[in-house]
């Protein structure tokens, strides 16, 4: 088996995007889970963490959130600034996500009857705001994710989803958490939350080191983590 990556360029709301597909060469098609990045956009991480979903059976897009050409560094001197434009405008976050999923399901290796969706730290908000949409997928999982509900109503959850997060996250205090939880139970939403102690955010990246900030990369939630998501899409997709 061989996995290859298949740039996609395609229209969205606000121009032209560049994901990447990640497949093996098996013939026919298969689930697909829509991979969304964290706030610095695709990038090579992303890609290899898609190979690894891919070799579990999958059709992998990494998508592009926020425009062809637009990607930021830890370096830069402000690092959010793309995804701070989706922050402040959460119906373009929402259509945004939405329009990578039609992308996926039209992917031919996909089974567009089964798809799922991932995403880390800011791409967890856009899997939750694409489940708060109402939007037809059978799960997603947010990777310590942002937690925050968007300033309208949201449909009904119809998606299955597992939330892992890291319990001392600043960016998603105790509170934040509860609140997700109980967002979720009134949306109706099939809903699972693991927690991992002593754990801060971006616990799956291992480019990140400032525990001083509560923002570490944890080689024992992100081993859990993947294995948890594994047992989740498995679970989906019996």
């Amino acid at each position: 088996m061989t996995i290859l990556r298949r740039t996609i360029l395609h229209d969205g709301p606000g121009g032209v995007f560049e994901s990447l597909a990640v497949v093996d060469d098996t013939a026919g098609p298969r689930p697909g889970v829509l991979l969304v990045p964290n706030v610095l956009g695709a990038k090579e991480a992303d890609f290899a963490y898609a190979h690894r979903v891919a070799a579990l059976g999958y059709a992998v897009l990494v998508a592009d959130m926020f425009g062809q050409g637009k990607r930021a560094t830890r370096a830069d001197a402000d690092p959010a600034r793309y995804m701070n434009i989706l922050n402040a405008d959460r119906a373009l976050l929402r259509d945004r996500v939405n329009a990578a999923h039609a992308v996926l399901k039209a992917m031919p290796e996909v089974d567009a009857g089964r798809t799922a969706a991932i995403g880390f730290c800011f791409g967890g908000k856009c899997v939750l705001d694409l489940a708060r949409s109402g939007a037809d997928f059978a799960g997603g999982v947010s990777f310590h994710g942002v937690y925050d509900a968007p300033p309208f109503a949201s449909a009904p959850i119809r998606a299955k989803l597992l939330i892992c997060h890291g319990w001392d996250d600043p960016i998603a205090a105790p509170e934040a958490t509860v609140a997700l939880a109980k967002e979720l139970t009134q949306a109706g939403c099939d809903w699972q939350i693991h927690a991992y102690g002593h754990t801060g955010h971006a616990f799956t990246d291992e480019a990140v080191n400032m525990p001083e900030k509560g923002l570490a990369y944890s080689p024992a939630a992100d081993r859990r983590s993947f294995r948890a998501m594994a047992d989740f899409l498995g679970d989906l997709f019996v």
